[in-house]
């Protein structure tokens, strides 16, 4: 049986009496391709904020690497994690680029790497292995500013997964960029998986969604509504068996809303 990877209770964030994340509880296991899927503005990205342990929780708490870590994050004034130990396992790739435009591809991604203390050879060879994964090798001289969208998004991902996290972490990596890119990281993902990673995957976008995440947690209004495999997501709205809905009209069907109504933000 699979180890659970990441273990939330009750997690709860507000701000200014306003929860944003309101009580959701889930689990993610090791090797599992986990989809969030959910307008902009459902609190995806503050709870992979939280989990990464960029911001605190108001209520709750979220419980990393199982048996093989113990790293706990609870409420505000009750944090037992190691924000270091956390950082080093795992690697976040945020919707905001955060690349420097007058460094070249293989500078941004030595920094970024450079930051979990790899030094020497062995960064020469995780920023090597990096690019190539992202298929940059041959532009690993080229300014980042002079970069198209999606070059830069590959870029990105390369700057995040360096130091060989175990757990990845892509929030909407796809936003504004040509479907050719989006293609190349979606198959990305799924090799990084096959390759022994966990990946939590969020998204509006819920072609990406059914594409490659195993297992699907639908969010809106900061609460977790639905949870499951597509299959079963389904079965919470239907009862025939043979009935191919998509995601966005499972959606519609237990929010009342058209996901894509949300665009781009």
């Amino acid at each position: 049986m699979s180890e659970t990877i990441v273990k939330i209770k009750e997690l709860t964030k507000k701000y200014e009496n306003r929860a944003v994340v309101d009580h959701i509880s889930l689990e993610i296991k090791e090797g599992e391709i986990f989809g969030l899927l959910g307008p902009n503005g459902a609190g995806k990205s503050t709870t992979m904020n939280i989990i990464c342990s960029l911001i605190k929780p108001t209520a709750g708490t979220v419980e990393l690497f199982g048996n093989n870590g113990n790293i706990t994050m609870r409420a505000a004034g009750k944090n037992t994690a190691d924000a270091q130990a956390i950082k080093k396992r795992l690697g976040y790739i945020p919707q905001e680029l955060a690349l420097h435009g007058n460094l070249k591809a293989w500078e941004n991604v030595e920094l970024f790497t450079s930051l979990y203390g790899i030094r020497g050879g062995a960064l020469k060879t995780a920023v090597n292995e990096a690019l190539a994964f992202v298929g940059l090798s041959d532009k690993r001289n080229g300014y980042t500013k002079n970069f198209s969208g999606g070059m830069k998004r590959r870029l990105n991902i390369a700057c995040a997964i360096g130091h060989d996290p175990e757990l990845l972490i892509f929030d909407e990596p796809t936003v504004g960029i040509d479907p050719q890119s989006r293609n190349f990281i979606l198959e990305k993902i799924k090799y990084a998986n096959k390759q022994g990673k966990t990946v939590i995957y969020t998204s509006h976008y819920m072609e990406e969604i059914e594409a490659i995440c195993s297992q699907i947690a639908i969010m809106d209004d900061g609460k977790i509504i639905a949870m499951g495999t597509k299959e079963e997501l389904v079965r919470l709205v239907t009862d025939r068996t043979d009935n191919d809905l998509s995601l966005e009209e499972v959606f519609l069907t237990l929010t009342g809303k058209k996901l894509r109504d949300y665009g781009e933000g």
